[in-house]
């Protein structure tokens, strides 16, 4: 897909470490133009074609970091054709220490940041009749791991959050998908016992441990025109853990 991005600008939230940085990596190989956020600073990628990045700290649950993060883009570029909301926390806590500011923020950075995202840049988009929203979700939703009720319950929003907005913003040419991607080695779950993530994977029709350039691959094809017959949809990446039912 080298060139099926070329002139397009690309947003990645999360895009400092793990699958937000793959994801950046792969569409600037792609030849867009990044716009790369994270809670700090995040690098800049080694893609010389793709041209220098715009590197922005910004928190995603804050309205106003979007409002910021628009200006910016406004001024580098003029123009956003792809958002990619990949960034998201996952504290494993159970329900008996699942406190509600712990709920709050989970929902903000997993969830509410994907509907500003919406707000701030479905009408850049719809000037230029393209664009392209990829959402994060996670196949945990499928799962029987303990903790993660406040997880589950983000990730399964952006599943609805997700459908009902493509069938908003379709009539301007952008379309909205989410990707469920399986517990990947980043340095996010490189904590986790090695027997844990072991069982996991050895659940999936793939036998390894998902790595963050496997997420990316679908990533491209979402953002690419391509897959502009394609909205609405949840795309699980998880090398065959998750089980229709």
């Amino acid at each position: 897909m080298t060139n099926s991005h070329r002139g397009r600008i690309a947003i990645v939230t999360g895009a400092g470490r793990g699958i937000g940085r793959a994801i950046a990596d792969r569409l600037a190989g792609c030849g867009a133009r990044l716009v790369l956020v994270d809670i700090e600073k995040p690098e800049e990628v080694d893609a010389p074609t793709a041209g220098p990045s715009l590197l922005v700290e910004a928190d995603v649950a804050s309205p106003d970091d979007w409002r910021n993060l628009a200006q910016q883009v406004d001024d580098a570029f003029g123009r956003a054709d792809i958002v990619v909301n990949n960034a998201g926390i996952g504290p494993n806590i159970t329900i008996d220490n699942l406190e509600i500011d712990v709920w709050r923020k989970t929902f903000a950075v997993n969830l509410e940041s994907h509907f500003y995202s919406a707000k701030t840049f479905v009408p850049v988009m719809r000037k230029n009749s393209w664009g392209r929203f990829v959402n994060i979700s996670s196949n945990s939703i499928g799962s029987t791991l303990t903790g993660f009720s406040h997880y589950m319950a983000s990730k399964m929003g952006v599943l609805g959050f997700v459908r009902g907005l493509a069938n908003d913003v379709a009539m301007y040419g952008i379309t909205v998908n989410a990707i469920l991607p399986a517990l990947t080695d980043t340095p996010g779950t490189r904590s986790m016992p090695e027997d844990l993530k072991t069982s996991l994977w050895q659940l999936q029709a793939i036998q390894r441990f998902a790595q963050p350039a496997d997420i990316a691959g679908p990533v491209a094809f979402l953002t690419s025109d391509d897959a502009a017959f394609i909205t609405g949809q949840s795309i699980v990446v998880d090398g065959g853990y998750y089980k229709i039912s």
